[in-house]
């Protein structure tokens, strides 16, 4: 489907539309490039196109799915972060002819097969604006973001490549989720990935920052018991807890006395097989440090655009990189730099009238910068983000948390984040990174029956697997599922399709290779109400 010039053009600026404020080109290619000597804020291109009758529709998020992703008709007010998929049920440009097919209509539809066209606008990964759609009944709009913070850009005399915007139609016999695959690869042609996949432990849901060197051997070592490979060993992922500021708080990363040999753990994990990971949150800090490090929205956080912030990233990650640790995991930045968490950004990735002390930048340029600086630092060490743009990391992290929490108290939130995030951005892995739909919060707070399905929905996608399993939870049972998920997890599995996903927020009919496999995700009836959080 080749990109034609937008419709119509619309800017804003500090103070209002303005569409004389920017010039604006797209580009053959794509590009859309902008160029203004006033603060401009945003930029709306409008193509007027044909939306089919009966249009289901699907966007991505801004940073992690919150249990509400999903195919839904047109709702002209409702934004679709960084690409949109129009997947159209009409009979009258059929992908397939039923008759023709002997498993008939019915048979094909249960493997996938959509009765439509899908087609995709998107954005490329790595934008310099947080791109968003519009689809209503006349046409498709692109939203750009250019502010820096919640005020307007100064550009000054610079051309900025806003985004690079890409549109795809499916093939013959495609099916919405193949389809979806490869508009992923068109959106990112150059994605970091681990060499080999990737699974293991993490701490959080059974201990909950409650941890030390003692729990984290005992926890890694069951890890390792229960892992078959050694060509391909598990990693154990240290979160919240190992350092000074406990609680999520942030540097100076010091190990506190129950840790006090760093560099020591991750040297024993090694030799006992086991790959060694830490959770680090980078513009949060408990030193003491210059006000003009602080970022002017909420002086709690550290402002990303200074280049002293940036050079204090980049000494913790060469750290812990230097420590041994050969995963890291930093999280919460999207949450410090806008004050928002994804599911209340809506069409507002942050707050108006703030900025950042590098005015000349948007908000994109800054936290891509940001991002390449813990690449950068980091060097062979995998980098997985949570609380993170994925778009924005994709082709810098091998790979990202692209869910909220799971849980290891309540059922319900598993469900929720996990098999939600689990479905809908399944075609992102391997397209953009590796896709973490968050960890089996394998506890005895949590129903067995339900976990176990959640263990092995992970295992079979091929995506990666990190289980916070608490000793107490571990019978035969569950030592022989762990054993056979793991053995799963650690080599490449074929790929795995949400079968209905375009009618379920939390699908249950999935196919991995050419198995056909139902699960029965809720716990009981009314339990979304039931459920404290």
């Amino acid at each position: 489907m080749s990109l034609s010039s937008p419709s119509s053009v619309a800017i804003w600026g500090e103070s209002g539309r303005d569409d004389s404020a920017a010039e604006v080109h797209v580009e053959p290619d794509g590009r859309v490039l902008v160029s203004s000597q006033e603060p401009l804020c945003w930029l709306a291109l409008r193509w007027n196109v044909e939306i089919p009758e009966g249009v289901k529709i699907l966007g991505d998020a801004w940073e992690r799915g919150y249990g509400d992703l999903e195919w839904r008709g047109i709702a002209a007010e409702r934004p679709l972060p960084w690409y949109a998929l129009l997947c159209s049920p009409s009979a009258a440009q059929p992908l397939y002819n039923a008759a023709a097919r002997p498993e008939g209509e019915s048979a094909l539809k249960r493997k996938g097969v959509s009765g439509g066209k899908t087609s995709g606008w998107g954005v490329k990964t790595g934008a310099k604006s947080f791109a968003s759609w519009r689809v209503d009944s006349g046409g498709v709009t692109l939203v750009l973001d250019v502010r820096n913070g919640g005020s307007g850009v100064k550009l000054g005399g610079r051309v900025l490549e806003a985004a690079s915007v890409v549109t795809l139609e499916s093939e013959q016999g495609e099916s919405a989720f193949e389809f979806a695959r490869r508009f992923c690869r068109a959106l990112c042609p150059s994605p970091r990935l681990p060499v080999q996949p990737v699974y293991g432990g993490n701490d959080w849901y059974h201990r909950y920052g409650k941890i030390t060197e003692g729990t984290v051997k005992a926890d890694a070592a069951l890890i390792r018991a229960l892992s078959p490979s050694r060509t391909n060993a598990p990693f154990y992922v240290i979160d919240d807890g190992w350092f000074e500021g406990r609680g999520c708080s942030g540097g100076p990363y010091v190990g506190n006395s129950d840790f006090p040999d760093l560099p020591g753990l991750a040297s024993w994990m090694k030799s006992e097989e086991i790959r060694p990971g830490i959770w680090m949150r980078p513009l949060l800090t408990k030193a003491t440090v210059p006000d003009s490090w602080r970022l002017s929205r909420d002086r709690t956080y550290l402002d990303p655009s200074v280049p002293e912030v940036l050079e204090q990233v980049r000494a913790d990650i060469s750290l812990m990189a230097g420590w041994g640790y050969e995963l890291i995991k930093h999280d919460f930045s999207t949450f410090d730099i806008t004050g928002r968490w994804g599911f209340q950004m809506s069409g507002s990735i942050a707050p108006d009238g703030w900025s950042f002390a590098d005015r000349s930048k948007t908000t994109a340029e800054i936290v891509l910068k940001l991002y390449e600086t813990i690449r950068n630092a980091a060097g062979g060490t995998y980098i997985i983000g949570c609380n993170t743009v994925g778009h924005l990391g994709a082709g810098l992290f091998e790979l990202q948390r692209t869910g909220d929490d799971t849980s290891g108290k309540h059922w319900e939130r598993t469900r929720k984040m996990g098999v939600n995030t689990l479905a809908f951005r399944l075609c992102q892995h391997n397209a953009f990174f590796a896709v973490d739909a968050d960890c089996v919060g394998l506890t005895p707070g949590v129903p067995w029956e339900k976990n176990r399905l959640w263990l092995d929905a992970l295992a079979r996608s091929g995506t990666p697997l990190f289980v916070s399993a608490d000793p107490a939870a571990i019978g035969p049972e569950q030592r022989e599922a762990l054993k056979a998920a793991f053995a799963r997890s650690a080599v490449p599995q074929p790929p795995a399709v949400p079968l209905d996903w375009t009618e379920n927020t939390c699908p249950s009919r999935w196919r991995f290779g050419t198995e056909e496999v139902i699960y029965d995700w809720d716990e009981f009836a009314g339990s979304a109400l039931a459920c404290p959080g």
